[in-house]
């Protein structure tokens, strides 16, 4: 069993795994809530909530992945 679990992992890009997945999410939900907070721009505030939602479905689905 932990034969098969070592191929599987080597299977995954290194840029696919969990690690660098959940960093790239993780910054995804930190820029929309940015977007969220800044009085600048009306742009950046209307993607916000697209922005934050885009990171959080990443970070749910990147959970699954292999480390």
């Amino acid at each position: 069993m932990k034969a098969d679990t070592q191929q599987a992992q080597h299977r995954w890009p290194r840029w696919l795994r969990r690690g660098p997945m959940e960093m790239l999410a993780t910054a995804l939900i930190a820029l929309g809530v940015f977007m969220l907070l800044q009085p600048f721009l009306l742009t950046l505030y209307t993607w916000s909530f697209v922005t934050t939602l885009a990171g959080t479905a990443l970070f749910t689905v990147v959970s699954k992945f292999p480390e």
